[in-house]
């Protein structure tokens, strides 16, 4: 890691991981640790007047995470150079929002990318096109850190000579805090009079810089705070909020988290009712102070990830990615909160499920670069063996179908798409069998399904 140029402080970080690690922590947050969240301020009960809003916006820094390369699409860069629209990607739709914000409070409000190392380029020449989105004296993005990935059977970094750049890894988003003071970033946010940071990540659009959230915020006092969405059946599988039960201490847990015997009990909607978005704030001053005062080590929970050193590759061989969530920073700051957000705030695309029904007209990108929903979005779920990549699903659909009177919409097989398919109610497109004619696997420009 010192050969590589990875700072010292990033270095303490892993090392107190690993240690943990070799001595076999596993994160693990059992239930009879912890006490259901309950009681929640719901920010659909704001009520902050203008001037409260302009002022917290101008103490304000956006940061986006944007190290994602959408390897589960089998992309090999920034996820957020995806079309949303056919002249709009995330990174346009995110700046865009931003530049809407600046000009109707008239405030600074800098735009800053947490990107990797494999993000950085890509991302700034997309930017380029925008000459006056970076706040003068402050950069665009600052890059995560760098560790070694894990040979899964003795922890010793894994060699990899078909692809040395395979044998690092990102530490995951918990990072973001130690990668903020490395790169010099927080001190020149501190620097040029900047108080408070909202964070997201750069694939869930529905994160918008909101002065209203931006002015409750800065009036309540707290140090950190986690947006959180009520829970429902399709949010199980996700990081939930509990209390500490030692310490009445807010804690994420995330699903990595949860002994298997616990299941049962997490996954209760009526027991654990709140998600988190990963949509988070806190104060920059308390960040820099607790930061120092701990050495640049948080101590946030260990996440032990497990993959192959190729990830395209699962013939590669195992290997453990030490990682850690940036959510679970809510332990650590004393007055931590949460705060019950619409569902609207939270629109990730982790597939492309959520991709199809982002680009269709279920969605809308509005004057202020908003993306709001039109309809109540439908169950999208299509065939993983032909859709899942972005270059096949791009082929099977170069033209987006209306899913506005959809209720769901569900691919088995290899079909393509006309222009102007319109699907409606309930629509299931079965599997055909292997010496059907290639006509029997279209949809034809026009079709109306359902």
């Amino acid at each position: 890691m010192v050969e590589a140029g990875v700072p010292q402080r990033a270095i303490d970080v892993f090392t107190d991981f690993y240690g943990q690690l070799e001595g076999g922590a596993t994160g693990m947050i059992p239930e009879s640790e912890v006490e259901p969240l309950t009681g929640v301020e719901r920010a659909a009960t704001l009520d902050v007047d203008e001037a409260a809003c302009r002022a917290a916006a101008e103490s304000t820094v956006v940061i986006k995470l944007n190290g994602g390369l959408g390897t589960s699409m089998g992309m090999d860069r920034a996820k957020s150079l995806l079309p949303v629209r056919p002249d709009l990607t995330f990174l346009d739709v995110i700046a865009r929002q931003v530049q809407h914000v600046r000009r109707e409070l008239d405030v600074r409000l800098p735009l800053v990318f947490m990107n990797s190392f494999r993000t950085h380029d890509d991302t700034l020449d997309a930017l380029a096109a925008y000459d006056d989105l970076a706040v003068p004296g402050l950069p665009l993005d600052f890059v995560q850190n760098l560790e070694p990935k894990l040979r899964a059977d003795d922890l010793s970094p894994v060699d990899w000579p078909a692809d040395p750049s395979l044998e690092w890894c990102p530490p995951g988003h918990g990072d973001l805090y130690t990668a903020l003071q490395t790169s010099g970033m927080l001190d020149a946010l501190l620097d040029a009079g900047f108080h408070y940071a909202t964070v997201s990540n750069s694939d869930n659009l529905g994160a918008v810089p909101d002065p209203e959230m931006m002015a409750w915020f800065a009036e309540s006092g707290a140090p950190y705070a986690a947006e959180v969405c009520r829970r429902t059946p399709a949010d199980i599988k996700g990081g939930h909020l509990v209390v500490r039960k030692n310490d009445g201490r807010l804690v994420l847990r995330e699903t990595s988290q949860t002994p298997s015997e616990d299941a049962e009990a997490a996954a209760d909607l009526s027991r654990h009712r709140y998600f988190h978005t990963n949509n988070l704030w806190f104060d920059l001053r308390v960040l820099h102070k607790t930061l120092e005062e701990r050495h640049g080590i948080l101590g946030l929970p260990l996440i032990r990830n497990h993959k192959t050193v190729d990830p395209r590759d699962p013939s590669s061989p195992e290997v453990v990615q030490i990682e850690s969530a940036m959510g679970a920073a809510i332990e650590v700051f004393d007055g931590a909160t949460a705060i019950e957000v619409d569902r609207s705030r939270f629109l990730p695309v982790k597939t492309t499920n959520d991709l199809l029904l982002l680009r269709s007209d279920v969605y809308g990108v509005g004057d202020d670069y908003q993306v709001r929903a039109t309809v109540e979005p439908p169950l999208v779920d299509l065939d993983s063996r032909f859709f899942k990549g972005i270059d096949d699903f791009d082929a099977r659909l170069p033209h987006v179908p209306s899913l506005a009177g959809a209720t769901s919409f569900t691919v088995r097989g290899d079909w393509r798409f006309g222009e102007g398919v319109v699907v409606t109610g309930d629509v299931v497109l079965e599997e055909q069998p292997d010496d059907a004619p290639p006509s029997a696997t279209r949809v034809v420009e026009g079709t109306r399904l359902g």
